[in-house]
């Protein structure tokens, strides 16, 4: 019943609010009577109370995000009394001071002493000071900080996408982040206008106030009243009217002026002024000296200097006792000092996945300073998850002044797996064909796929481009090689936290299926080494439905997990296929010819059979060799490496080309979907492997 009770209470004010909106609106052309108008008007000042004092206890601007609506709920209300209070003062003015109401009448006589021309004086004060002073000023400051918020919004969802990218925020809190970012630069919006129904308050306040002394007098006089009687009668009620409206507005408009500053302190003023006004003992007992040399001044009453000038050595002596205090409680409760074993069981851990880079790369780094790799490493990992199914652990980026001011390594678990080296002001020119003409540079080689490069001045990129060469900059550099590094070593990265992880998510919708393979059919362990060796060879691993469904389907025929994985291939065969299909729908990819899959096979069996079997060094060399200039041939053609070998032989023939050519993927028939036509570009055979030797 409880967590049902604020539903309740909530679709209640759902109906009030709206509701009460209306009425406000009809006070405009109904007859509201003076009691009634008693209540209507002690309610906008204790509304205009409320929305003050609620503007000095935030810490934030976004904890009253609602303001800009009380603004113009509350500006609504003061108008629609004016307009009911207008009408009772010039239909039943001539009844009395009271016409308008007792909350009139106690402004009109005894806030200003019943003496008009002092009310009106006060009035006009008031008025001013809310419409020069503090209403000009809180739209000058909305308006600015409207600006700013909306100019700096790209930076901050740049930070915002850095910090995701670093690991600083996980996925729900950078959207909570966005979300209180579009929040932000919406509430700023909205108070630049809210300042506008301020602004217009007070304006109608003045006119509202002329045409209650003008209409009263000419309605007091038709009505057989003499001059003197009308002009003190309807002057009372004019000027209680007035001030009746006029202070909610200047507390709504110093709650406005409030509430767009709120963002330079970000705590309540009460505590703001106390930390920063008091905080500092120096510059309070100067000010405390220097009064009591004006209560030495001859002429200057002593008494009021002398006693400010006390409470200030009170206040600040106070403040200093607190200080202290919190000081010693804090550095009681602290953490002790971590001992020396402590220090070095912190040393031990390690990031999973990290990139050091050296001091001229910082700016790549940078977002401050425009550098946009972050941004490339979270797109990158958005990538691989889509490609590989896996989720990488997020980038560890940091400097490291061992390494060469532009060179770059990176490391999973502490080890490097590659490095390499920018030139500070160059770009980087690719020649992807081989053959393009020299550039006026430095020749070099691609870090991340070893082809001939040149790097050269900015100046030179048109051309470089022109003349067929891809031009890149540090940050694409180092992002471009970060991912074929990370799609190279991607099954180092895939643990049994990260499986159990795609469990998880496949439980969300075949519990069942998940429930029924691991650890039953099969144990964790086993299934990330299939995992792996999937991922080993770039297979993508999103499909864990058709993988668990394999297992569950093959595990009874075998436990090994070599066997499985070859069985998995099979069943992913669409998968595989659509990788190295082309836009014909065709698979480009080499082949073997018959006889040398037969030495292959007697190979194996001679190996099996424990009597040999090990392939001719000269065969192996010449194989090799001509694998490599048909993969030339498969990268001036734009198409993938692809060799396709019979599903007995497709372990054995990775196992020869995956340390010489990694790049080289080797499939089974059984993977290749019938539909798909296989278009061969190279047969390799052992006549052609010794004529290449």
């Amino acid at each position: 019943m409880s967590a049902q009770a604020p539903t309740r209470s909530s679709d209640r004010w759902d109906m009030v609010v709206p509701l009460g909106i209306i009425g406000v609106v009809l006070m405009m052309v109904l007859p509201v009577p003076a009691p009634l108008l008693d209540v209507l008007l002690s309610f906008s000042v204790a509304l205009a109370v409320g929305v003050f004092l609620t503007a000095l206890f935030i810490e934030e601007a976004l904890e009253f995000s609602a303001f800009p609506a009380f603004v113009l709920i509350a500006t609504l209300l003061r108008l629609s009394l004016n307009v009911a209070t207008t009408r009772r003062i010039l239909l039943h003015g001539a009844e009395g001071p009271s016409a308008a109401g007792h909350v009139v009448e106690a402004f009109g006589r005894f806030v200003v002493e019943g003496n008009v021309l002092v009310g009106l004086v006060v009035f006009l004060i008031l008025a001013v000071i809310n419409f020069v002073v503090i209403t000009k000023g809180a739209g000058r400051v909305a308006e600015v900080a409207a600006r700013f918020t909306l100019d700096a919004m790209p930076g901050k969802q740049m930070a915002i996408d850095a910090d995701l990218a670093s690991g600083a925020l996980d996925g729900e809190g950078a959207r909570s982040r966005r979300k209180n970012l579009e929040r932000e630069a919406d509430f700023f919006g909205a108070m630049d206008g809210a300042s506008k129904f301020v602004h217009g308050d007070a304006i109608a306040g003045l006119l509202i106030t002329a045409i209650n002394l003008v209409g009263g007098l000419v309605m007091g006089l038709s009505s057989g009243m003499d001059l003197a009687q009308a002009g003190e009668t309807f002057s009372v009620l004019s000027v209680g009217d007035a001030l009746s409206t006029q202070i909610p507005a200047l507390l709504i408009s110093a709650a406005a002026g409030i509430v767009v500053t709120r963002s330079a302190t970000r705590e309540p003023i009460g505590r703001a002024f106390s930390d920063q006004l008091l905080g500092r003992p120096r510059p309070v007992l100067m000010t405390a000296g220097i009064m009591t040399l004006l209560a030495l001044v001859p002429g200057m009453p002593a008494f009021p200097c002398l006693l400010m000038a006390g409470g200030l050595v009170l206040a600040s002596r106070s403040r200093t006792r607190r200080t202290e205090a919190a000081t010693a409680a804090a550095g009681a409760s602290s953490e002790p000092r971590r001992s020396a074993s402590e220090e070095v069981d912190a040393a031990l851990g390690l990031e999973t996945l990290t990139l050091e880079v050296g001091y001229e790369l910082v700016g790549v780094v940078d977002t401050a300073r425009g550098g946009t790799l972050l941004d490339r490493v979270a797109a990158l990992r958005q990538q691989l998850a889509r490609d590989l199914g896996l989720v990488m652990p997020p980038v560890h980026v940091g400097d490291n002044l061992s390494l060469q001011p532009g060179g770059y390594r990176v490391l999973i678990l502490g080890n490097e797996i590659g490095r390499g080296l920018c030139r500070a002001g160059r770009l980087l020119a690719v020649d992807p064909s081989g053959m393009s003409p020299a550039l006026d540079g430095e020749r070099t080689t691609d870090p991340t796929f070893n082809m001939p490069a040149w790097w050269i001045a900015q100046r030179d990129k048109e051309l470089a481009e022109a003349l067929g060469y891809t031009v890149v900059d540090h940050a694409t550099i180092l992002a471009t090689h970060l991912g074929e590094l990370l799609r190279t070593n991607a099954h180092r990265l895939l643990g049994r936290q990260e499986v159990q992880h795609l469990l998880e998510v496949l439980a969300r919708t075949a519990p069942k299926l998940v429930d029924d393979v691991v650890p039953a059919l099969i144990s964790l362990g086993d299934l990330l080494r299939v995992l792996r060796n999937l991922v080993r060879e770039s297979v993508s691993i999103r499909d864990m439905r058709t993988i668990l469904e394999s297992l569950a389907e093959f595990s009874a025929q075998t436990k090994d997990v070599e066997q499985l994985t070859e069985l998995v291939r099979e069943r992913l065969a669409p998968q595989i296929t659509s990788r190295f299909k082309g836009g014909d729908s065709s698979v480009a990819a080499m082949t073997l010819d018959a006889s040398l899959e037969d030495i292959l096979r007697r190979s194996l069996r001679d190996i099996a059979a424990g009597t040999g079997g090990a392939l001719d060094p000269a065969l192996l060399r010449g194989v090799v060799q001509s694998a490599e200039r048909a993969v030339g041939t498969f990268n001036a053609q734009g198409v993938t490496p692809l060799l396709v070998s019979p599903p007995d032989l497709r372990r054995y023939v990775r196992a020869i080309f995956e340390w010489k050519l990694p790049q080289l993927a080797i499939v089974s028939f059984r993977e290749i979907e019938p539909s798909a036509q296989l278009r061969v570009i190279e047969r390799l055979g052992p006549t052609h492997a010794l004529d290449g030797r």
